[in-house]
C-alpha cells in the first residue's frame, strides 16, 4: 500500500503529505533543481508557474541505458535521473541524489515519461522514496507503469492543496481511471491486485456495451475478450480482460521479468503458453564495443545470462544471437515471422506498435505488466480512444513515411491530439505507401505519446505477409483483415492529410516532437550519418540508402570527407535481401560501414554513437533524446535524407539527380 494513503476511523481513505518529507520541482531552470537536491531550497506549488516546469521528461533521462543494465529496482534507483544534463554536459542528479534528498513527491510539466516502455523509469522514483508523481499529463505507457507499481499520480492543483495541509480523498486520484486500474492503484500495484483477484476479493466483469460501430482497435479488443459472447462490443473507457496472441521481451527487460515472476510465484513458476512468447538478443549485442559502455560489460553479460536462464526455464521461443549475429531487431522479426492481421500483441518495448503496420493491435508494456500477462495468458485493457488520419494523394518524390510522421509529430502531437490514443491510418492515399513504410508510421506512434498505431489492410499487405508465411495465401491473410465500421467514433477526430503537401523534414536535437522542413533548417554540417534501427533497417529502407549512394557513385561522389556513415540491418532477412540486390558493393564503394542486425546506436549501444558533445549526427532512428545515441547533437531524418546528407556533408534532402555535375555548352 502506498504510504501516503491513510485510512480514517470511518474507513474512508485519503492522501496526505508526510510531515518532514520534501517535494522536488523539476524546473526548466536546472540551477533550481540543484539547489533543491543540495537541501538549500524548498519550493511550493503556489510559487511555481507550471510553464516553468520541465516538459517531455523522457525515460532515457530518468534511467539512461547504462542504468538499465541493473535489474534490481533498488540498484536502479541509485542513479535516478542520471540522464538529466546541464549546459556543460554534467549530471544534475548525482548518484543517490534523489534517494538521499528526503523527497516523497516529484513535479514536472507536460507529457511526463515520453519515450520507451522501460519500467525502470518509475522504478527509479519509487525506490528513491517518491510516492506521488505530479504532472500536467503523462505518456500512456509511463502512466500504466506507475499504476502497476502503485504510484499515485496527480496534478498541480492537487499538490497545492496537499502542501496547504489538506487531506484529499483517494478517490480524487484514483477515480479518473477505469475500475480495474483504479483497484490496481488502490491495492498498491499489479501483483497485489492479482492476488486479490485470486482470493476472490476483486473481480473483472466483461463489458456489457450495447452494439455500436467500432474502430479497428475496438474491434480487435472486442474479438479477444475473455469470457464474452461472440459479437460483443466495447467502447473507449471500458475495462476488460483481453487474451494475448503473442509477445516478446529482450535482454534489456527479460531479467526483470524473470526476477519479478520468481519473487511473486516462486522459483518453480511456469507459463501456460510459452510457445506464444519469445526472447530476443538485439539491444545490447554491440555494446561491448562502445567505449562508454566498457565499464558495464559484466552487468550486460549478467542480463544476457538471466535471459538465457529465463528461456531455458520457461521454454519460450529463442531468438538469441548465434555465432555473435542476432536474428534481428525484435519488432522487425516479429512482423516478418508472426504478427498477423487482427492479432493482439504485447511486448516489453515501446516500439512494439510497429506491428500495427500489419493491421494488428500492438503496444509496449513494462516488465511488471508483461510478467503478469505471460503468467496469466491475458491482460487487463482499458479500451483506448482513437484518432484517424485519412491519407489522400501520394508523397512527392524524395519524401517518405518518416517525413510524414515527423509532420504529424510537429502538428498533432505537440498539442496532445494523439496522447494515449490509437492512431488509425487509412484513406485512399494509404495504397501509395508501401508495407515497410507503413511500419515506419506505426513504429513512431509511441513518439507521438500515442497508445499505438494501426493501418488498414489491403492487397499489398496480404501479398507481403503471405510471401513470408509458408503455406499461406494472400486470400487467407486478407480474410483476417480488420477495418473500422462506418460511423465509428474518433474522440481525437478525423484528420485529412494531403500527402503531396508533405516536405522532407528533420527533428531538431532533443525530442522527435519538434521538427522543421529541411529547407528551413539552415546550414548544418554533420560528422555522422546513421541508417538503421527498427524504424529504418527494413528492406525498403535499404533500397533508399542504395538508391542515393548509387547515384552518388555514378557521379563520382561518395561519403563526404570527415563524415562517417553507418548502415545497420534490421534483421538477417534484410541483410540477405541487401546481399542479393548487390547493395553491399554499393555501400563498400561509397565508404559506408555496414553492421549486422541489431539496435546498436539507436539505443546508444553500438557503432555510430557520437563520442563528443560537438559532434553532429543525422540519423534515421526514431528518437533523439539528449544522450540517447552519444553526447552529440542528434537530428532525425528519412533514409533518403540521411544518405544524401552523408554525401553532401551537411543535412540536406534528396532530389533525383542532385549529384550530377551540370554540363555547360
Amino acid at each position: 500500500m502506498n504510504p501516503l494513503i491513510k485510512t480514517g476511523p470511518d474507513g474512508v481513505r485519503s492522501v496526505a503529505l508526510t510531515h518532514g518529507k520534501r517535494v522536488l520541482f523539476l524546473t526548466k531552470d536546472l540551477e533550481l533543481i540543484k539547489q533543491q537536491l543540495a537541501g538549500k531550497l524548498d519550493l511550493r506549488m503556489e510559487d511555481v508557474d507550471p510553464k516553468d516546469l520541465l516538459d517531455d521528461i523522457n525515460t532515457d533521462v530518468m534511467t539512461p541505458a547504462w542504468v538499465c543494465f541493473r535489474h534490481k529496482p533498488e540498484d536502479i534507483a541509485l542513479d535516478a535521473y542520471a540522464g538529466l544534463m546541464d549546459e556543460n554536459g554534467q549530471r544534475v542528479f548525482g548518484t543517490r541524489a534523489l534517494m538521499d534528498g528526503n523527497f516523497e513527491v516529484i513535479v514536472s510539466g507536460q507529457r511526463k515519461g515520453t519515450g520507451s516502455s522501460r519500467e525502470t523509469a518509475p522504478q527509479c522514483e519509487k525506490w528513491s522514496g517518491i510516492n506521488l508523481v505530479i504532472a500536467s499529463s503523462f505518456a500512456p505507457i509511463h502512466e500504466r507503469n506507475n499504476l502497476n507499481l502503485g504510484q499515485l499520480m496527480g496534478d498541480h492543483a492537487q499538490l497545492a492543496r496537499l502542501q496547504a495541509g489538506e487531506s484529499i480523498p483517494l478517490e480524487e486520484f484514483s477515480g479518473r481511471f477505469d475500475p480495474v486500474a483504479k483497484a490496481t492503484l488502490e491495492a498498491g500495484g499489479l501483483f497485489p491486485f492479482a492476488k486479490a483477484v485470486a482470493r476472490g476479493d476483486e473481480a473483472v466483469d466483461a463489458p456489457n456495451t450495447p452494439k455500436r460501430a467500432m474502430t479497428m482497435a475496438e474491434k480487435i479488443i472486442a474479438s479477444h475478450l475473455v469470457d464474452a459472447p461472440k459479437g460483443a462490443c466495447v467502447k473507449p473507457g471500458d475495462s476488460c480482460l483481453v487474451k494475448v496472441d503473442g509477445g516478446y521481451s529482450h535482454e534489456f527487460t527479460t531479467a526483470q521479468v524473470h526476477y519479478f515472476l520468481q519473487q511473486e510465484y516462486g522459483e518453480g513458476y511456469s507459463l501456460p503458453n510459452p510457445a506464444k512468447f519469445g526472447v530476443f538478443e538485439d539491444h545490447l549485442l554491440y555494446a561491448d564495443g562502445v567505449k562508454k559502455m566498457m565499464p558495464f560489460v559484466d552487468k550486460i553479460q549478467t542480463l544476457r545470462d538471466l535471459q538465457n536462464e529465463f528461456q531455458r526455464h520457461t521454454g519460450v521461443r529463442d531468438y538469441s544471437a548465434k555465432d555473435g549475429i542476432s536474428p534481428g531487431i525484435c519488432h522487425q522479426v516479429a512482423r516478418e515471422e508472426f504478427i498477423d492481421p487482427g492479432d493482439f500483441i504485447q511486448a516489453t518495448d515501446s516500439h512494439t506498435c510497429m506491428g500495427g503496420g500489419s493491421n494488428a493491435l500492438t503496444w509496449g508494456v513494462g516488465a511488471t505488466e508483461y510478467a503478469g500477462l505471460i503468467h496469466a495468458g491475458f491482460t487487463n485493457v482499458r479500451v483506448p480512444e482513437s484518432i484517424r488520419f485519412e491519407l489522400h494523394g501520394a508523397l512527392p518524390e524524395g519524401v517518405t513515411a518518416k517525413d510524414l510522421i515527423l509532420h504529424i509529430l510537429a502538428t498533432f502531437s505537440v498539442r496532445e491530439d494523439t496522447l494515449d490514443r490509437v492512431m488509425e491510418f487509412g484513406g485512399p492515399g494509404l495504397k501509395n505507401i508501401s508495407v515497410d513504410e507503413r511500419a515506419t508510421l506505426t513504429n513512431m506512434a509511441t513518439e507521438c505519446s500515442a497508445k499505438s498505431g494501426i493501418c488498414e489492410g489491403d492487397d499489398q499487405l496480404a501479398e507481403w505477409i503471405a510471401a513470408r508465411r509458408e503455406g499461406v495465401t494472400p486470400a487467407q491473410v486478407a480474410a483476417r483483415f480488420v477495418s473500422a465500421d462506418p460511423g465509428a467514433e474518433y474522440t481525437g477526430g478525423v484528420h485529412r492529410i494531403d500527402l503531396d503537401t508533405i516536405q522532407p523534414m528533420a527533428a531538431t536535437p532533443g525530442d522527435p516532437t519538434y521538427g522543421k522542413n529541411i529547407a528551413d533548417l539552415g546550414d548544418v554540417a554533420i560528422d555522422i550519418a546513421y541508417g538503421g534501427s527498427c524504424t529504418a533497417g527494413k528492406e525498403e529502407d535499404l533500397d533508399m540508402y542504395a538508391r542515393v549512394l548509387s547515384e552518388a557513385l555514378e557521379s563520382g561522389r561518395k561519403i563526404a570527407d570527415g563524415v562517417q556513415m553507418y548502415i545497420q540491418y534490421g534483421s538477417k532477412t534484410v541483410a540477405e535481401y541487401a546481399r542479393k540486390k548487390g547493395y553491399l558493393d554499393v555501400f563498400e564503394r561509397a565508404g559506408v560501414r555496414v553492421i549486422d542486425p541489431g539496435c546498436g546506436a539507436c539505443i546508444g549501444c553500438g557503432p555510430g554513437v557520437s563520442e563528443s558533445a560537438d559532434q553532429v549526427t543525422v540519423s534515421a532512428i526514431n528518437r533523439n533524446f539528449q544522450g540517447r545515441s552519444g553526447p552529440g547533437k542528434l537530428y532525425l531524418a528519412s533514409p533518403l535524407s540521411v544518405a544524401a546528407s552523408a554525401v553532401e556533408g551537411r543535412i540536406t534532402s534528396y532530389r533525383a539527380g542532385m549529384f550530377r555535375v551540370p554540363t555547360h555548352a
